[in-house]
């Protein structure tokens, strides 16, 4: 496994992480999604601006392997977890999993008691290895596109068990 070290996010690298929030959609999610539906997902322009105050606006982290950008995940003050995306070169390889581990670190600092998002088809077996449950099936509509995730949920802290 690779050495995966995490730090905060910085202002400075939104266009990297748009580039691989793009670039991880479309080559990924592809398996699961029509070319219609990824291109719904991850459009040509997405507004760096919106990106950045998307990232600054929750706890935001980034997963570095030798220096280069390889993931990113955040977490709402309320235990939701918006994004969690894995560079499309990096994937399998732990990244994910250390993602979410830290998060979970994080979320039991700040007393949360669990950790929910909407994961794609793609993502659904990375949330299910870190312990998380489908809720429920939904469908979305993104830019018109309508996509199936799944509502999923993770109980954590000190009454949870591992």
């Amino acid at each position: 496994m690779p050495d995966i070290r995490i730090r905060e996010y910085r202002p400075d690298d939104v266009t990297a992480l748009i580039d691989l929030f793009r670039g991880a959609i479309r080559t990924t999610a592809l398996r699961d999604y029509s070319a219609s539906q990824v291109l719904a997902w991850a459009p040509d322009e997405i507004d760096p601006e919106v990106f950045a105050r998307r990232r600054a606006s929750k706890q935001t982290w980034v997963a570095e392997i030798n220096g280069q950008i390889a993931g990113f995940v955040d977490l709402e003050s309320d235990g939701h977890i918006d994004m969690l995306y894995v560079h499309a070169e990096h994937q399998r390889k732990g990244i994910a999993r250390t993602l979410l581990d830290h998060i979970e670190k994080a979320a039991n600092h700040s007393g949360l008691d669990r950790l929910y998002t909407e994961a794609s088809i793609t993502a659904r077996p990375s949330f299910e290895r870190g312990g998380f449950q489908v809720i429920t099936t939904q469908n979305v509509t993104i830019n018109g596109e309508t996509l199936t995730n799944y509502r999923m949920e993770k109980r954590i802290g000190e009454s949870s068990s591992k």
